[in-house]
């Protein structure tokens, strides 16, 4: 199987790695309980599944060519087992203690020199059940790239095809693919028409990138140093779970437009309120600025394979105290922002840096990986699954909760993932500015019933304008 080049942006996550800000995202999957009992069992057949896909066997390498570059080779001597792990909670195994592990998991850095990525199996849950933790570096895809490649591991699908490779081969390879090309242009004059694509593609490409940096240039903001949003990492996190009903979040965004993003980060926006509060902060005006990650691939289009994301500045209205007005102003911005595209403003950033040349990225970005905060205060993603029952040996999935990993600085970043009638949260956070988690989730469900209640008035409020009594009072 030929070699992949890492993209720019690929690399640029590579560069990110820091001991205390490890760049992999992951997920908690929930099962209900398998028709057997012995999980060993289902590590096996995990680890069988995962063999079979291409990029979990494949390790970075560095390149000399480009300068800076990496391509993914194949791991000699890969040993599925020493990327799968088993734990068992203890007695009770209750909710407190699974969210104690996984936060451990999740804070343990992927070892670079390896496949990155790691499946953590955990059972002795109270319920019977059982749970998968994975772990996936931010240089190997996205998040719906993940979804794709992690489709293989469930019963009924089978592994996707590896795209393409690009040409590879020494200097003398390429000399001789740039003769040919030479040649062929001479012979076929008509298609220096496509090098003139190809050009007028790159200038193209020069203008969206200047518009980038210009946008970028105009959001930074000053640095609140008191904000409690901002954090010194450490190696430790802490993690929170929380699930609300897709059916209510549907109900919302029926009466007030939109999107159901839209009213998810207006729920965001609700808890961070609270919290704040608690914090003693003055709310009067207060924004909280949020990162949304847009998936650039077409319908069709793979999703694994590299990085294809750019991202909206989305400004959440914290202090305003009406939830209504919260979730129209969020909708307002999020309409400017699809409005003007992906490929524009400050959270295009990612295309920005896909067009940087590698040896760029391996100087300048971990030095500059700290600056997150003059843009954005925390990522808000949202990844839904499809729209299909998942099992893994038997064993039908329940729940999701995805993790985003945290910028240098930043002390909290929101995930969701919606699958069946759930919208399941993973909220991940530097434990030392962030100590009480369960309190921001619990203000997500607050803040959630807060917009339900205005539907739940609104409609009642609908039914009495059909009685006479209030048709006359309205006229």
């Amino acid at each position: 199987m030929g070699r992949q080049q890492l993209s720019a942006l690929d690399v640029a996550f590579l560069c990110l790695e820091q001991e205390t800000t490890p760049m992999h995202f992951g997920a908690l999957l929930m099962f209900s309980a398998p028709p057997a009992a012995d999980l060993r069992r289902l590590v096996t057949l995990l680890g069988e599944r995962a063999g079979r896909l291409p990029p979990l066997r494949q390790r970075v390498r560095s390149t000399w060519f480009p300068p800076g570059g990496a391509t993914w080779v194949e791991e000699p001597g890969f040993r599925i087992d020493d990327h799968l792990a088993l734990h068992y909670l203890e007695h009770p195994g209750d909710r407190e203690e699974l969210i104690a592990v996984v936060a451990e998991l999740m804070a343990r850095p992927l070892e670079l020199t390896h496949p990155l990525w790691h499946l953590e199996v955990i059972g002795g849950l109270a319920d019977g059940g059982f749970a998968v933790l994975a772990k996936l570096h931010h240089a190997v895809c996205d998040g719906p790239g993940a979804v794709e490649l992690g489709l293989g591991l469930f019963d009924g699908f089978t592994a996707p095809e590896q795209p393409p490779a690009p040409c590879e081969g020494g200097f003398r390879a390429r000399g001789l693919a740039a003769a040919r090309s030479a040649s062929d242009v001479l012979t076929h004059p008509a298609r220096l028409i496509g090098g003139a694509t190809k050009a007028a593609d790159l200038v193209k490409q020069g203008y969206e990138a200047a518009g980038i940096f210009s946008a970028i240039v105009g959001g930074i903001r000053r640095l609140d140093p008191a904000s409690p949003l901002r954090c010194a990492h450490w190696p430790r996190r802490r993690i929170e779970l929380s699930r609300l009903s897709l059916s209510d979040l549907q109900r919302v965004r029926a009466l007030h437009g939109g999107t159901i993003n839209d009213v998810l980060l207006a729920l965001v926006a609700g808890a961070l309120r609270a919290w704040l509060s608690s914090q003693d902060c003055d709310l009067a005006g207060r924004t909280v600025r949020v990162l949304v990650p847009v998936n650039l691939r077409q319908g069709g289009e793979s999703g694994f394979g590299r990085n294809q994301v750019s991202g909206y500045l989305c400004e959440l209205p914290v202090g305003e105290p009406d939830p209504v007005k919260r979730l129209h102003a969020i909708r307002s911005a999020m309409d400017r922002n699809k409005a003007a595209g992906p490929r524009r403003g400050a959270g295009a950033f990612p295309l920005l840096a896909d067009q940087l040349p590698r040896a760029v990225h391996r100087i300048v970005t971990p030095a500059v990986g700290g600056m997150a905060p003059l843009l954005y205060d925390l990522v808000i993603s949202n990844v839904p699954l499809p729209a299909v029952p998942l099992a893994l040996g038997g064993a039908g999935l329940r729940e999701v909760y995805p993790f985003v990993p945290l910028a240098t600085g930043q002390a909290m970043g929101i995930a969701a993932c919606s699958y069946g009638d759930a919208m399941c949260l993973g909220i991940y956070a530097d434990p030392r500015t962030v100590p009480d988690l369960a309190n921001f989730a619990d203000s997500l469900e607050r803040a959630l019933d807060e917009l339900d209640g205005c539907v739940e008035t609104t409609e009642r409020g609908r039914s009495k304008l059909g009685s006479g009594e209030h048709r006359e009072i309205l006229t």
